[in-house]
């Protein structure tokens, strides 16, 4: 039984028993010489005294009583000692599998109910079978005990027969060979009848199952008693609807319990009637939760970069790193600033096989940006992105820049892209130099069908080229005359169009 407040399984909180089934002599005999020596006489007399709950000659539940019945019976104190020492007792029960215990809430009398729900003892051959039971018998009583209650509860087979092959035939009659049922009639009264007449298990008060997360008793402990919203948290404890709305926050965003609790307390939480404001708590919660990203990303690359320097100063103590091929299908080409430095085949072998930091100090002819470094340092450790991935990565974004595309190469860029190699799985060398002609090919024809929006066709012709006025080869100047003409001509232009 899993209690966490001893307020809440009192003497004064009712309960009934549920059995199915009745006690036999075998069962009898498990009891005393099986179940006993694993659980104890004390929890053996209560699984007893709750099977007398019920009638022998009947199944189903016992009428609803305090639990005070319980410990006056048992000679228990209704204290908290008394209380533990009981709900110890029905948890060894319910560890071999002779109880189920059930709370159920009930909203008109905000109480709860107990049930216990009895389970039959196991058959010897189910016992033995079982071995988990078995083994906690044996740590128990000891191995030789346990060999001996077997043969006590086993009746051996006749010993005319011991020692002797049979050939064992079925010739039992099976049920329709006997009887015949009138199939083509049914008979709706009768089935009516006994629908109305059982007890079914579904008819019982529902029990009310905690969903995954965080429960009630978790979020009040830790909520600050002078708090002007507990008011509020208090009432989450029977409204199961606004709970799993917190829970739905909790689990969206990864929070934890002093999280939840002191969101919950900000202003703007809950409305006035009570009910959680979903949308403010899961603005509060992305801040929270992005704050948290961003920490965490810290500390993966501050434990990266202590993980790379022990990686090389331990290689650079050890055996050289095996290179790895390039196949030539998947070459790339070798930029403007390389061509002079090395061949195709040496660069491939270089982006296939340097650190990405070595790489980057090939591309600057003085010391490496800081940004540059940052962003490439971010892939390495927060995206976990192979290193010739990202050589390759730099290749395209260095040929990018070569080609005089007026892309800035900035931090969101670069993630971009390597957030959608991720997408995609790139994670080898191959991946990456086919991700990078992909791209090559799209952006191509985005140019060509760019290209084609900005031409009006016209009967087949394109758009027609307007003259732009240019200056005169000779250079030469208007004089004075020339200008005092246009100026005389400007002034009669004006006049004419005041008098129109």
């Amino acid at each position: 039984m899993r209690m966490t407040n001893f307020l809440h399984f009192t003497e004064n909180h009712r309960y009934c028993v549920y059995r199915d089934f009745c006690l036999s002599g075998l069962d009898d005999k498990m009891l005393s010489s099986i179940y006993q020596p694993m659980v104890g006489a004390f929890a053996v007399s209560l699984y007893r005294l709750l099977g007398t709950h019920v009638p022998v000659e009947k199944v189903g539940y016992s009428n609803i009583e305090q639990q005070r019945r319980l410990f006056l019976t048992l000679g228990l104190e209704p204290s908290e000692k008394g209380r533990r020492y009981l709900i110890e007792q029905t948890s060894k029960l319910e560890a071999v599998g002779l109880l189920q215990t059930s709370r159920l809430y009930v909203p008109e009398t905000d109480d709860y109910i107990y049930e216990y729900e009895m389970q039959p003892p196991l058959s010897p051959s189910e016992f033995f079978n079982t071995q988990h039971l078995t083994l906690l018998l044996r740590d128990k009583v000891g191995k030789f005990t346990v060999l001996a209650l077997r043969e006590q509860l086993w009746s051996k087979e006749p010993q005319e027969w011991s020692g002797v092959s049979l050939n064992k035939e079925n010739i039992s009659v099976p049920f329709y060979d006997i009887f015949e049922l009138n199939t083509h009639v049914i008979d709706y009264e009768l089935e009516q009848a006994l629908t109305e007449v059982e007890t079914p298990r579904k008819q019982a008060v529902p029990v009310i199952q905690q969903a995954e997360g965080l429960n009630y008793a978790d979020i009040i402990l830790r909520f600050p008693r002078e708090s002007k919203n507990r008011v509020f948290v208090e009432r989450l404890r029977y409204d199961h609807e606004q709970m799993g709305i917190v829970n739905y926050v909790v689990r969206k965003y990864e929070l934890n319990v002093q999280d939840i609790c002191r969101l919950l307390d900000e202003d703007g939480i809950f409305s006035s009637t009570g009910d959680v404001m979903l949308d403010d708590l899961q603005h509060r919660a992305s801040l929270h939760f992005r704050q948290g990203m961003k920490l965490q990303e810290k500390r993966q690359v501050t434990a990266g970069k202590v993980v790379a320097l022990h990686q090389e100063l331990s290689a650079d103590s050890g055996e050289p790193a095996e290179e790895h091929a390039v196949q030539m299908e998947y070459y790339v080409e070798v930029p403007i600033q390389f061509q002079s430095k090395c061949d195709i085949h040496q660069y491939n072998m270089m982006l296939r096989n340097e650190p990405y930091t070595r790489l980057l100090q090939t591309f600057f002819p003085g010391s490496v940006p800081v940004h540059f470094m940052d962003m490439f340092e971010k892939i390495d450790l927060s995206y976990k992105l192979p290193g010739e991935v990202i050589n390759v990565l730099i290749h395209y974004l260095m040929s990018l820049i070569a080609a005089g595309g007026e892309q800035r190469i900035n931090r969101n860029f670069v993630e971009a892209i390597a957030s959608n190699m991720l997408l995609k799985q790139v994670n080898s060398y191959e991946k990456a130099v086919q991700y990078i002609r992909d791209q090559a090919k799209s952006k191509g024809k985005q140019a060509q069908a760019a290209s084609r929006t900005r031409t009006y066709v016209n009967g087949g012709k394109g758009k027609p080229d307007i003259p732009v006025v240019s200056t005169s080869a000779s250079g030469e100047t208007v004089t004075e005359e020339e200008y005092e003409e246009m100026m005389k001509l400007a002034a009669e232009m004006q006049t004419s169009k005041k008098k129109g």
